[in-house]
């Protein structure tokens, strides 16, 4: 059961589907034109062609999936008691914020992207909170990877050292940090205004984008935990390769001469082994005499 892999994956389609940047004009575009006749413009689509049903049974399909499947880990973690270890810790967290993704972020991502010219109709406060969401969610998902990443490098290469205890109380202080961090990313536009994520005239919800927030939560959100993760497994790829290489080596034959001289050391060894012997069983034998002359 691997939940990293498809914690990446649902957080590639949770930022497809996630906060648009919106277009300065709010008349929509690459939509139905009404004219007289109720005639179609050249180049336009109707807003419920086949393509977009298509479309929209694909999403909620795979919306209805990455819940259900992120949900079945979750469950089965905490039912199974043999789960109940630190690498699986690390995995149950990275299923709480791709259920959180699945069940908050992607369905309102889908009324957004099916809203006429992908405008925001549902006010400002439920903006801030899919945005908030939004980052929260997926930085934590990818943190979490990373987070897993370390836990198997350190018990790798720490093997004697990265006991038991020393594990737990590793991956309860990642998974805290991951979601302290990761909400320290999400609420810094709400908490110190660092931009606007909601526009009311053109009724635009998106992350903020002010330049410095752009680079501080791309940053801190992809390129820093990729970073660690791609390290780490290369050094995990390095310390796997060392050991199986030390397995491998061939042991070649001792030289003749050197042969013959362990076969003596060992008839030497053997001689003296007897030696004590027979001087054991002759001292118990004078004890017995011994014994029965005082007896008799």
């Amino acid at each position: 059961m691997e939940a990293a892999n498809l914690s990446v994956a649902t957080t590639s389609v949770a930022l497809a589907l996630g906060p648009k940047t919106c277009s300065s004009s709010p008349s929509p575009s690459g939509i139905l034109s009404s004219t007289p006749g109720n005639a179609v413009l050249p180049g336009r689509e109707p807003p419920f062609s086949v393509f977009m049903v298509l479309v929209v049974t694909l999403l909620v399909l795979l919306i209805a999936a990455t819940f259900l499947w992120n949900l079945l880990v979750l469950v089965t973690i905490l039912w199974v008691r043999a789960f109940h270890r630190v690498p699986h810790n690390l995995v149950a967290s990275t299923a709480v914020s791709d259920v959180l993704v699945a069940e908050l972020v992607m369905p309102l991502s889908l009324v957004s992207e099916l809203s006429t010219g992908r405008r925001w109709l549902l006010g400002r406060s439920l903006c801030h909170v899919w945005i908030s969401f939004d980052v929260l969610c997926c930085t934590a998902s990818i943190r979490n990877v990373a987070a897993i990443a370390l836990d198997r490098y350190w018990t790798i290469t720490r093997h004697l050292q990265y006991t038991l205890l020393t594990r737990r109380r590793a991956s309860a202080l990642m998974i805290a940090l991951t979601w302290a961090l990761s909400a320290l990313i999400a609420l810094t536009p709400l908490l110190f205004g660092w931009g606007e994520v909601y526009d009311a005239r053109l009724q635009c919800c998106q992350v903020s984008q002010e330049p410095s927030y752009a680079v501080f939560s791309t940053c801190g959100a992809f390129y820093l935990p990729l970073g660690v993760v791609l390290f780490v497994y290369w050094k995990i790829y390095k310390a796997a390769k060392f050991r199986f290489g030390r397995r491998g080596r061939v042991v070649l034959p001792l030289p003749a001469t050197m042969q013959t001289r362990s076969a003596q050391g060992l008839l030497a060894t053997s001689k003296r082994q007897q030696l004590l012997t027979v001087s054991w069983i002759s001292s118990q034998q004078r004890k017995l005499q011994y014994i029965i002359f005082e007896v008799g």
